[in-house]
């Protein structure tokens, strides 16, 4: 299959799980396929209502799927299709898990208009801690640095 026409068939089904999921009540309307030398490892629609996980978005549903069937928290060599733009929780879901790509369709401006508007979440990080409209209140730092030292010496470390 040529190039592009493999991307517009991954971007196809993610944009196809969205609407599925949407018309079967399942929840949001977004989709995300990953695929690895061609061939699709993972796919899931949104389902944060469905599971009342909030966590449970498209991407991050179908990276825990990928990891799953790769038996690996390292997605390298992987792409993502999503139907959307990614969240900032996404994206950074995405960044930890090495995805090599992302191809989108709909833009964080488009999910926005119907009420996936995430600019507070951007708003909130470029302002200082103390700032910001939750409460941020650092705690108990010097007990919890004793798990930071056993990790930095420990000979079962895995780095990521």
């Amino acid at each position: 299959m040529e190039d592009n026409n493999q991307h517009e068939t991954f971007m196809r089904m993610a944009i196809a799980l969205s609407v599925q999921n949407v018309s079967e009540n399942m929840g949001g309307p977004f989709g995300a396929v990953i695929v690895k030398d061609g061939k699709v490892i993972a796919q899931s629609a949104n389902k944060v209502t469905s599971t009342n996980d909030p966590t449970a978005h498209a991407e991050v549903s179908a990276i825990r799927l990928a990891c799953t069937a790769l038996n690996t928290f390292d997605l390298s060599g992987c792409v993502v299709y999503t139907s959307c733009e990614p969240c900032p929780m996404c994206l950074g879901a995405i960044y930890w898990s090495r995805i090599e790509t992302i191809y989108y369709a709909n833009t964080k401006a488009d999910a926005g208009k119907i009420g996936f508007d995430d600019q507070f979440i951007y708003d909130e990080l470029d302002k200082p801690m103390e700032k910001r409209s939750l409460p941020v209140i650092q705690m108990l730092r010097d007990e919890a640095m004793q798990a930071f030292k056993l990790w930095e010496t420990s000979p079962m470390r895995i780095d990521y």
